[in-house]
């Protein structure tokens, strides 16, 4: 059961939404390191949806992409970002904080860098990570690689930029003052039950260690957070957690027919819980995400991740191999070329 619910939760079946914004809004976030497949994320999660609708909601900046939790890459809502960078930024600036030292970046630099950098921005100005380097190196600061992702790291942690409409093919920055029509301001208990709403509703079921997975929140922040919304949730104890919730907004009974989905690298089906046995089979977790966090494209059947896939890209053709974990699993290769059909439809190519 925990599977199928968390595919219902997860709007994987029977999705609930037909915008890129109203889901992320749901999720609470998705994680989005790899650019093109969080699109895939997104879509995948609507009753219909191509990739250039989610480019829009993101030139729009209806959704955006940020270093936001544990952190990470990740796509939010445009009215969340602030409230979650408010609950987070410490948690953020935390992590990178070694790094810094050892870049010989100091909170003195950073604070000259978020200026110059708040200022080449303004009026709708979207620029790359080049051109902003470009900027600062003209105004006597040294920039590389590593560098300029802890300075542009720590510009999105303050709440000063996130991401821009892309250019030519290139993602920008832009300042979050300019793409947020409105700013939300919560106090630290209101964040945490926003938070843990939004993961509950979402993901269940789920335990209190996946909520701090998910979240990188503190352990004793998360407990308080599952305290705050304890008349929203229900509680079960399973074989793989002392207790797992369930959001009492959800149709636990509801059954489906067969069904397979093409889920995208680093989904959040599998990335945002710690325990994954209730989905994919220990010895298949190897197949599906490395030890130093890769997580590939996978075949979700019935709520179980049953392969993984990938695709190769000639001109206008597109080529989708699968790679079942058992072969005589008698998976039906009519619904496996239906979930095909359906990210061709949405990357908008044929197959090969």
């Amino acid at each position: 059961m925990i599977h199928t619910i968390r595919a219902i939760s997860q709007q994987l079946v029977s999705t609930l939404f037909e915008k890129a914004k109203d889901i992320v809004s749901w999720m609470g976030a998705i994680q989005a390191q790899d650019y093109n497949m969080c699109k895939w994320a997104t879509g995948i999660r609507l009753k219909s949806a191509t990739i250039s609708d989610m480019e829009c909601a993101l030139a729009k900046g209806e959704i955006l992409r940020t270093h936001i939790m544990r952190p990470t890459w990740h796509l939010v809502a445009d009215e969340d970002i602030c409230w979650m960078l408010e609950l987070c930024r410490e948690k953020i600036k935390a992590a990178s904080a070694s790094r810094d030292k050892y870049l010989e970046i100091t909170e003195k630099l950073f604070s000259r860098t978020n200026c110059l950098i708040a200022k080449m921005l303004e009026g709708n100005n979207h620029l790359t990570r080049r051109q902003i380097a470009d900027n600062l190196n003209r105004a006597g600061i040294k920039t590389d690689t590593s560098r300029m992702i802890h300075f542009m790291y720590r510009a999105e942690a303050e709440g000063i930029v996130c991401s821009g409409a892309d250019k030519e093919k290139q993602q920008t920055y832009a300042l979050i003052s300019e793409r947020v029509k409105s700013i939300k301001t919560l106090n630290k208990d209101e964040a945490l039950v926003k938070l843990a709403t939004k993961y509950f509703q979402s993901h269940s079921p789920a335990s209190l260690h996946d909520f701090n997975w998910w979240s990188g929140l503190s352990i004793s922040d998360c407990r308080h957070a599952i305290y705050l919304i304890d008349n929203n949730l229900i509680k079960e104890k399973t074989s793989i957690a002392s207790a797992l919730f369930i959001h009492d907004s959800l149709d636990i009974k509801s059954t489906f027919d067969d069904y397979i989905c093409l889920l995208p690298s680093f989904d959040e089906f599998l990335i945002s819980y710690k325990n994954r046995d209730a989905v994919i089979n220990i010895n298949d977790q190897c197949k599906a995400f490395t030890k130093n966090g890769i997580f590939h494209p996978t075949v979700m059947h019935n709520g179980k991740i049953a392969g993984t896939w990938k695709r190769t890209v000639i001109k206008d053709k597109v080529e989708i191999k699968v790679s079942l974990f058992d072969e005589k699993s008698g998976i039906d290769t009519g619904l496996l070329e239906k979930a095909k059909n359906k990210y061709l439809s949405f990357i908008s190519l044929t197959k090969q």
